[in-house]
């Protein structure tokens, strides 16, 4: 490790020579209070910023060490800490001058959600920051004087600004920390309680635009029905009354317009904390629910879809299904058993976002087309097996079709965005019209012993390459590249993995560390004798116990968020490779 003096030294020595002798900068320096690391150094002024962390230690910092020894709180801090580092930034960014992207200063950018990055990362020891920075210059000369100011003048400020505890409002620390302490609690209420969801009285549901996740002005508080009310005591807000959807089939209607999907999209959400101020802050979800959707043209490999459709007229294998251009309904069928795959205990539905004909066939469709010639075993008669087999619960938005009322426990109608409970009254309805099928027989529960087959690859020379069996180090990810397309897709090894209708990935941030998590699957654990199952256990248990490293190597970037084990199997399943 060198000082900061000698960095100094080395800048003055560059000053004005050619742009890639900044990369002679690359390595670890002591400050003060801090350790430097200079990661990576961009080629060319407009080429994308330079990457550089820094290091703190716990003497240093000072925060108390409660707010970081447990998972939720830590957790929590780190997302504090981004926010604030974040701020600081603005405050100097492109304050240094220079052509390209000279003086940029950029840290990730957080959602609403609290989630895990590597941004920020608090380990026993220390806390690491990693973020981004344009290296000064003229042209394609190297402009020291300028880099200089970064790194001895703003950078430092930033640093004691946000990562040393006498400096921040105590209070907003502790609130933050409060906050994450109180959702892990009523999650673990909710367990207990037998509940998949909890809508507190005043949450703010809509949000500001399509394009913005902040809350809606002036948009309706939710209020819960009194029938479904529920009072619980948390250990830092106290006394919380809200809605409580207990496990089981909950239905939601109502008319156009009225809040049915508002409510459903917080639900989906509700997988995640959410800041204060967000309006969703007591709006939690069954941690393993998924959002299930048709989606047309999607691959499926090796499914057992025969739960939902059977004996289809080409006399195709439904037991091991695969395609690379699903159709609306085979999309559905697969996702469900996909999900069941991945321990899911909740399945999130909107009839307007799925298959007509994989939710419901109405009497009279049934008359015309008789059951014999039709494949499919509609979801309405799956279930009820679904939760009382399996413990799969639903929440299902429902709008053109009473035969959902059948197999509801709870119905909740919105009306003007307020919801009421409005189960007594449809039962009793119910019982004056003749009742649909519900139930189809031979509930056989699909096995989850699919393999992974070996991935195989042209190398530079255009041989097949086996990566099977590969062991890494830390260069082995150079051999396949990947590129992250938004939140909504990413490619690798120039195979594009679509993640447009994974509809609980917050971040985009969350679809980068998937691309690196496959890669790091497709190397290193993917063997053409692991199942699905054991793949995803290991990627997922890789990252829980020792973070990004295995995925990323010695180098890790700015960039990555934590994805739940549900969006792993998700893109897993969508990778065509």
């Amino acid at each position: 490790m060198k000082s900061s003096n000698a960095l100094r030294v080395m800048l003055r020595s560059i000053d004005h020579k050619g742009y890639p002798a900044y990369k002679s900068l690359a390595g670890i320096y002591q400050f003060q209070n801090f350790t430097l690391s200079i990661d990576h150094v961009q080629g060319d002024p407009f080429a994308s910023p330079s990457s550089l962390h820094v290091e703190i230690p716990h003497t240093a910092a000072g925060f108390p060490a409660p707010y970081y020894e447990k998972k939720c709180s830590r957790i929590a801090l780190q997302d504090y800490l981004t926010r604030r580092f974040a701020s600081q930034f603005e405050d100097y960014n492109f304050k240094a001058k220079g052509s390209g992207k000279s003086g940029l200063l950029s840290i990730t950018r957080c959602g609403q959600e609290v989630l895990e990055r590597s941004a920020c990362q608090i380990t026993d020891t220390r806390i690491i920051a990693r973020f981004h920075v344009g290296f000064p210059a003229f042209g394609r000369t190297i402009n020291a004087g300028e880099l200089d100011k970064i790194l001895f003048d703003f950078l430092p400020r930033c640093v004691e600004n946000s990562f040393f505890y006498q400096k921040l409002e105590s209070k907003k620390v502790e609130s933050a920390i409060f906050l994450a302490e109180d959702q892990e609690a009523l999650r673990k209420i909710l367990k207990e309680e037998g509940l998949v969801a909890f809508v507190a009285n005043h949450s703010i549901l809509p949000r500001k635009s399509g394009v913005s996740d902040l809350p809606m002005k002036d948009s309706v508080p939710f209020v819960s029905p009194t029938s479904m009310e529920r009072t619980f005591v948390l250990p830092h807000k106290g006394t919380i009354m809200g809605m409580a959807i207990p496990k089981g089939i909950t239905l939601i209607v109502g008319g156009g317009y009225h809040g049915k999907s508002t409510l459903l999209e917080a639900l989906q959400t509700g997988v995640y904390n959410h800041i204060a101020g967000d309006g969703r802050e007591y709006v939690l979800t069954d941690d393993t629910a998924v959002k299930l959707r048709a989606e047309d043209g999607r691959s499926i490999r090796n499914v057992d879809i025969s739960l939902f459709i059977n004996d289809l007229p080409n006399k195709k294998e439904t037991a091991s299904f695969s395609t690379p251009d699903a159709s609306g309904s085979t999309s559905q069928a697969a996702g469900v058993i996909e999900n069941m795959e991945a321990g899911s205990r909740l399945f999130l539905i909107d009839e307007d976002t799925s298959a007509t004909n994989f939710m419901l066939r109405d009497d009279f469709m049934q008359q015309v087309i008789s059951r014999e010639k039709e494949p499919i075993t509609p979801f309405l008669e799956r279930a009820r097996d679904l939760y009382e087999q399996q413990g799969i619960s639903t929440i299902l938005v429902a709008g053109s079709s009473g035969a959902f009322f059948y197999i509801a426990d709870q119905i909740l109608q919105m009306d003007c965005y307020c919801p009421v409970d409005i189960t007594n009254h449809v039962k009793t309805l119910c019982k004056e019209h003749k009742a649909p099928r519900i139930q189809a027989p031979d509930f056989n529960v699909p096995d989850y012993r699919r393999i992974l087959p070996l991935y195989h690859r042209s190398n530079p020379r255009g041989k097949k390459e086996n990566r099977g069996n590969r062991q890494g180090n830390d260069n082995r990810h150079e051999h396949m590249k990947l590129k992250t397309i938004g939140k909504d897709s990413f490619s690798l090894d120039k195979e594009s993995v679509d993640l447009r209708y994974v509809e609980q990935l917050a971040d985009s941030e969350q679809t980068s560390a998937l691309a690196h998590l496959l890669r790091y699957g497709l190397e290193q654990v993917i063997d053409g004798k692991r199942t699905v199952r054991q793949v995803v256990q290991i990627l997922f248990d890789t990252l829980d116990r020792k973070g990004w490293e295995p995925f990323c190597g010695s180098y890790i970037p700015c960039g990555l968020a934590k994805p739940r084990i549900q969006e792993i199997y998700a893109c897993l399943n969508r990778f065509r490779g």
